[in-house]
């Protein structure tokens, strides 16, 4: 027997106070300390354990969608914004230009190895300990 009832698909939640949805984080812009727009969130990643957000994959240069590089930030670096509708991050374009990143189709990044370099390159702590 199957479950049914009549309540509103929980899906369809986009945001309360304290929770957003997935595919609205996707694409919300990040800025720097002065509030310049810096990139977008391309995706977020989740530990599939804990089920903690582990990093923002920031999408930042190209152009119109193409050569743009990703860069993993640990969630912990992102502050929500409600003035500018977006992320604020304590990182200048500088030091995101020197930060870790990947090609769009390197899966092999994913290493513990480079979550370490991650983490130490932002200075926090990771999100496995």
């Amino acid at each position: 027997m199957a479950y049914d009832d009549n309540r509103v698909d929980s899906a369809d939640v986009k945001e309360t106070h304290d929770l957003i949805a997935s595919d609205k984080v996707e694409g919300t812009k990040v800025y720097d300390p002065n509030g310049d727009h810096i990139g977008s969130i391309e995706r977020i990643l989740v530990e599939k354990r804990g089920g903690k957000v582990s990093y923002a994959v920031l999408s930042f240069g190209g152009f119109l969608g193409i050569g743009h590089d990703h860069y993993p930030l640990p969630w912990s670096k992102l502050d929500y914004d409600e003035n500018l509708g977006g992320y604020r991050v304590d990182i200048t374009k500088d030091q995101l230009e020197g930060a870790p990143r990947y090609e769009n189709e390197d899966d092999n990044f994913w290493t513990a190895e480079n979550g370490r370099r991650v983490h130490d390159y932002y200075g926090v702590t990771p999100y496995w300990i």
